[in-house]
């Protein structure tokens, strides 16, 4: 039997108690738009994240971009972002109008560094989107400064950091405004998309509110050109019940990943690294290998499934093509895109299943 690499009918079969009679509920409010459900998540989404405001969105591109609106970032403007990353934060920039300007990573850690936005800032960069990435979070305090003395705004992408923590504060208050993506496959997954943005800035988080019901506070009364980006209610229940199971599923990624260090240790791979005081919601287990395609063929024929995350970097897409970004120009991106593979550490995976992702990668190294 293959080791799913993640098992969402296992983690709805938990919630199910809790979960339904809140869709229910929703369902049957005749309140279809905002409302009570979503406002209520929200409260409860910025108080798990130490933030002031929370604001629901559509999904977690629309968060990005509708940070990049509040802020006023358009034609003109250039925006730092890792060279190595989910394509929707390079997205977000452009479809504001504004250039993408790729920052490369440290190899160690695969995040981008306070020292890395330093060397690759531009007179006409306004802002930086660090992602924490896989879930290990990057220096936040140290890129927030360093955004700060260049006049940046910081917008965190933490679309895969629901739970994590820099020096025992949880992710989700640093920089100017934080996007999350509740996309099923994350920490905290919905039924569907969904997103959200978490920010101390109360000015911020008004414009925001407008922007994503057609940049309206009074209906047929629009003080912006905004979008329709709404988290759903019935979502937004959903989500407010799984939210109190987040810290106990993190846990057990942790454990999962802590045997996984153990075990991998002496094999000819390189492991995750996580910065010191960082603490990673283990979205991803992401290791690296000079023959991954080998390696991730050998490891489904012992019945374990992994994933690329991710194989093409944004720099060599079809997208952006038009920027003119040289293939070989940016070769860490390029690097880890050739080698590194994901393995199994959804909150779900038993223990014999742990086993057995462990003997297939120790077998087939």
């Amino acid at each position: 039997m293959m080791v799913p690499f993640l098992d969402l009918k296992a983690a709805y079969d938990e919630l199910a108690a809790q979960a339904e009679p809140a869709m229910l509920r929703a369902l049957r409010s005749g309140w279809y738009i905002l409302g009570p459900e979503v406002e209520g998540f929200e409260h409860a989404f910025a108080e798990f994240c130490g933030a002031n405001h929370a604001i629901g969105v559509a999904n977690g591109l629309d968060a990005l971009r509708l940070s990049l609106m509040a802020l006023e970032i358009g034609p003109g403007d250039e925006v730092l972002v890792p060279s190595n990353t989910y394509v929707a934060t390079w997205l977000a920039v452009s479809q504001c109008g504004a250039t993408p300007i790729p920052v490369e990573p440290d190899p160690a850690t695969h995040n981008i560094t306070a020292e890395g936005i330093r060397t690759a800032v531009t007179p006409n960069a306004k802002a930086v989107i660090p992602v924490h990435l896989y879930g290990q979070p990057v220096q936040i305090k140290q890129i927030v400064e360093t955004s700060k003395e260049l006049g940046l705004y910081v917008i965190e992408d933490a679309a895969q950091a629901h739970g994590a923590r820099f020096e025992e504060e949880k992710i989700g208050g640093h920089g100017d405004l934080i996007c999350w993506s509740f996309y099923p496959g994350k920490n905290l997954g919905a039924l569907g998309d969904g997103g959200g943005i978490t920010t101390n800035d109360a000015a911020l988080a008004e414009r925001i509110g407008m922007l994503r019901n057609y940049g309206s506070r009074e209906k047929y009364k629009n003080d912006y050109a905004g979008l329709n980006s709404r988290l759903d209610p019935v979502q937004a229940a959903f989500l407010a019940e799984k939210l109190a199971f987040l810290n106990n599923w993190n846990a057990r990624r942790k454990r999962i990943a802590e045997y996984y260090l153990e075990s991998f240790q002496d094999l000819d791979i390189t492991l995750p690294e996580n910065l010191p005081g960082a603490e990673s919601s283990w979205h991803l287990f992401v290791i690296r290998h000079k023959d991954r395609d080998g390696l991730s063929a050998r490891l489904s024929e012992k019945g374990v499934q992994t994933l690329v995350h991710y194989p093409i970097p944004p720099h060599q897409q079809t997208a952006y093509a038009g920027l003119g970004i040289a293939r070989d120009s940016l070769p860490i991106a390029n690097q880890l895109a050739s080698e590194v593979l994901s393995l199994p550490i959804g909150p779900h995976l038993q223990e014999d299943q742990v086993e057995k992702v462990i003997k297939a990668v120790q077998s087939s190294v």
